[in-house]
C-alpha cells in the first residue's frame, strides 16, 4: 500500500509515468482528474507494494513546505503563514491569506470574477499592488499625459502577470474615481495592446464612461464587447443602464431590460439599483419611485440598496413619514438595514428638525449591533441644528470625539451652521478656527455659514473682510455670496452700497439668479420705492428669469403694508394667471392688507377657495 501527497498539478503526471504502468485502469482516472484539483494537496492511495518513498518538489515557490513520507511516517508538516499574509477583515477578525492565490482568485486574474458593480473586490479584499503595479499608478497619479503612460505599458511584457498588474491599477483608479485614467488604460488595452480583453476590462471602461455623463462612449463599449464575442453580464447591463439615465435616455434604459431578457438574463436586484440610482442622479426620483414599484411588481426581491436610495428620496423630498414607513416594509419583508439605511432615516427626520425621532432612530442603530460612523453623528448633529438647539449639536459632537469618531469638514461646517441659526455668531467663529487650528481647509460653503452668522448679527465689518478672506484664499466668489452682502447693505439701509454690489454682479462674471431680484424687491418695497420695485419685477422676462412665490409675496408685502387691498388683490389676480399657486405667506400678507371686516371676511372666503383647490390638485 502506498501513500503519496501530491503537490502541484505537474506532480500528477509524475506519479503517472513512475508508479503506474500504462495499461493499468488508474492512469485513466488520475487523467481524467481537473488540473485544479490538484493545487492542494490530497493523498492518492495506490494498491502496489512499495516500502518508502519521499518525493520532493521540484518547483514549488509558496509559503507552505510540504512533506510525504511512508505509509508509517506521519502527517505531512505545513510552515506558519508568514507575518505580511496576516490581514483585518471587514469583521475586524485576523485572517490569513496565500499572495499568489489571492492575486489570482481574488483581485489579479479577475478574468469576470471578483468584481461587483458598486463595490468592488469581493470579503473586503482589495488589489495586490505588485512593484509594477505601483510604478504604473505612480506614473498616473503624477498625471502623465496619455503617450507617456502607453510607453510604459508597451515596455511591459505581455504575460498573465502584467494582466494582473494592468486590471489592478484599473480597480484601484476606480477606487480612487479617477475616471479618465481608467479610460486611457482600458483604450490601450482594446485598441493598442496584445491583449484579450474580457468582460471586467469592458465593464470598467462601460464604468468610468458612465460616471462622466458619456452615454455614446458607453454604448459604443458595449456594442465593442458583443463583437468580441464576450458574453455580457448583469453587471455590464447595470452599467449601461445607468449611463443612460444618468444622460436622461429613458427610453435606452428600458429598451436594455428586452436586450437582458435576450441574453436569458432577467433584470435582477443589481439592474433595478443602477436604474433607481441612475434616475436619482439624473434629476429624475419619481420614475425611481415608478422602477421600485415596478421591480415588486416583478417579485424581485429588492436589496438593502434599493431602500436606502428610495429613504433618501423620500428624505429630500422632506416626506418624512414615507421614509419610516418605507423602513417598516423593508424590516418586515426580513432585509437587514445597514448603516447607511440607518442614515439616510436619520437625515430625512434632520431635515425636518424632528430631533426626537432622529434619536430615537440613532438608538435603533446601536442597538442593531451596528457602531455609527462620522456620517450618522453628522446626520444627528443636524437634526438638532435644524431644530433650533446648538448646544444639543455641540453635545452629539462631543460625544463622536469621546466615541474615538473623528469629525470631518462637514462636521465642523454642521457646527457652524448650528450656532448661526442659535445667533451665537462668536460660537461659529470659534468652530471655524478650531477646524482651521487641526488643518481642515475651510471651503466656500464654511466662509458662507460664517457670513450668514455675522449678516444675521448686522456686522458689515466682519462680513466684509470674510468676503476678502475667501478671494485671498483663492476661492472663487459666487452668486451666493453676492446675495448675501446684497440683503445685508440692503436690510441695514445702505442702499447705496447695494446698488454698487449690483452694478458689480451684472458687469462681471457673475449670473444673477431670481434669488438675487426677490431681494431686490423685497428691500425696495420696504423703503417704499414702488417706482423701482416695479421697474425691476417687470424687467425678470427681458431677464428670462420666471417671478417664483416669494417675489409674488415680496410684491404684495409692499403694498399691504400701506393698506392698499385693492391693488393686493390685483396682483393676487395677476399671479394666480400667470400660473403660481399661492402658499400660507400670500393668505397673511392679504389679511394684512385688510381695514375692515367686510374686506377680512373677503379675503378669508380666497383663502378656504383656496384650500378646497389644494385638496384636489395635492395628493393627500
Amino acid at each position: 500500500m502506498l501513500h503519496c501527497f501530491v503537490l502541484t498539478p505537474h506532480l500528477s503526471h509524475v506519479i503517472k509515468a513512475i508508479f503506474i504502468p500504462a495499461h493499468s485502469k488508474l492512469t485513466k482516472y488520475i487523467t481524467g482528474i481537473s488540473s485544479s484539483f490538484f493545487h492542494q494537496a490530497y493523498m492518492l492511495t495506490i494498491e502496489r507494494a512499495i516500502s518508502y518513498i519521499f518525493i520532493r518538489p521540484r518547483s514549488c515557490k509558496i509559503d507552505c513546505r510540504w512533506k510525504a513520507k511512508s505509509s508509517n511516517g506521519g502527517a505531512a508538516e505545513k510552515s506558519k503563514p508568514k507575518l505580511d499574509t496576516i490581514y483585518i477583515d471587514k469583521r475586524g477578525k485576523y485572517r490569513s491569506f496565500n499572495h499568489k492565490k489571492v492575486s489570482r482568485k481574488r483581485c489579479g486574474s479577475l478574468r469576470s470574477r471578483g468584481w461587483k458593480y458598486g463595490s468592488g473586490f469581493v470579503d473586503g479584499i482589495f488589489p495586490v499592488m505588485s512593484p509594477t503595479a505601483e510604478r504604473i499608478l505612480d506614473i498616473v497619479h503624477n498625471k502623465a499625459d496619455r503617450i507617456k503612460i502607453w510607453e510604459v505599458l508597451y515596455t511591459l511584457p505581455a504575460s498573465h502577470i502584467i494582466w494582473d498588474d494592468i486590471i489592478n491599477v484599473a480597480v484601484q483608479l476606480r477606487l480612487n474615481k479617477m475616471w479618465d485614467s481608467i479610460i486611457l488604460i482600458c483604450e490601450w488595452i482594446l485598441h493598442k495592446s496584445s491583449y484579450k480583453p474580457d468582460v471586467i476590462c469592458y465593464n470598467l471602461l462601460l464604468d468610468a464612461y458612465g460616471q462622466k455623463s458619456q452615454h455614446k462612449d458607453a454604448e459604443s463599449t458595449y456594442l465593442e464587447l458583443l463583437e468580441a464575442r464576450c458574453i455580457p453580464t448583469e453587471d455590464t447591463y447595470a452599467l449601461l443602464i445607468n449611463a443612460y439615465c444618468k444622460s436622461g435616455l429613458l427610453d435606452r434604459a428600458e429598451a436594455t431590460f428586452g436586450e437582458m431578457r435576450k441574453y436569458g438574463l432577467p433584470p435582477s436586484a443589481i439592474v433595478f439599483d443602477a436604474y433607481i440610482n441612475g434616475l436619482i442622479k439624473g434629476g429624475n426620483p419619481q420614475k425611481a419611485e415608478e422602477i421600485f414599484q415596478r421591480m415588486k411588481r416583478d417579485q424581485c426581491e429588492p436589496s438593502a440598496d434599493t431602500y436606502t436610495m428610495l429613504i433618501n428620496i423620500y428624505g429630500k423630498a422632506r416626506k418624512s413619514y414615507m421614509a419610516l414607513k418605507l423602513f417598516r416594509e423593508m424590516r418586515s419583508q426580513k432585509c437587514k438595514p445597514n448603516i447607511c439605511t440607518y442614515t439616510a432615516l436619520i437625515n430625512a427626520f434632520s431635515r425636518e428638525g424632528h430631533c426626537e425621532k432622529a434619536e430615537e432612530i440613532f438608538e435603533q442603530l446601536q442597538e442593531a449591533g451596528l457602531d455609527p460612523d462620522v456620517y450618522a453623528y453628522n446626520a444627528l448633529m443636524e437634526a438638532y441644528s435644524r431644530a433650533g438647539y446648538p448646544y444639543g449639536a455641540a453635545e452629539i459632537f462631543s460625544l463622536m470625539q469621546h466615541m474615538g469618531c473623528e469629525p470631518d469638514r462637514a462636521s465642523y461646517n454642521i457646527m457652524v451652521d448650528a450656532y448661526r441659526r442659535g445667533g451665537l455668531h462668536e460660537d461659529a467663529q470659534a468652530a471655524f478656527e478650531e477646524m482651521k487650528r487641526l488643518g481642515i481647509t475651510p471651503t466656500i460653503k464654511s466662509h458662507m455659514l460664517l457670513l450668514s452668522a455675522y449678516s444675521k448679527a448686522g456686522n458689515v465689518d466682519k462680513c466684509e473682510e470674510i468676503v476678502n478672506q475667501m478671494q485671498e484664499s483663492g476661492l472663487a466668489l459666487d452668486t451666493f455670496v453676492i446675495n448675501s452682502m446684497l440683503n445685508l447693505y440692503g436690510r441695514l439701509g445702505q442702499l447705496e452700497k447695494m446698488e454698487e454690489v449690483l452694478t458689480a454682479l451684472e458687469k462681471g462674471p457673475y449670473a444673477a439668479d431670481i434669488s438675487t431680484y426677490n431681494i431686490l424687491i423685497n428691500i425696495y418695497g420696504r423703503a417704499g420705492f414702488f417706482d423701482k420695485m416695479e421697474e425691476l419685477f417687470q424687467s425678470l422676462p427681458l431677464k428670462k428669469l420666471k417671478p417664483d412665490v416669494v417675489t409674488w409675496t415680496s410684491r404684495l408685502a409692499a403694498y399691504s403694508k400701506k393698506k392698499l387691498y385693492t391693488r393686493c388683490l390685483e396682483i393676487f389676480e395677476e399671479m394666480i394667471d400667470a400660473g403660481c399657486y399661492p402658499d400660507g405667506g400670500i393668505a397673511k400678507v392679504l389679511l394684512a392688507s385688510c381695514s375692515s371686516e367686510d374686506q377680512t371676511q373677503q379675503v378669508s372666503t380666497v383663502i378656504r377657495t383656496m384650500h378646497k383647490d389644494v385638496r384636489t390638485v395635492l395628493p393627500i
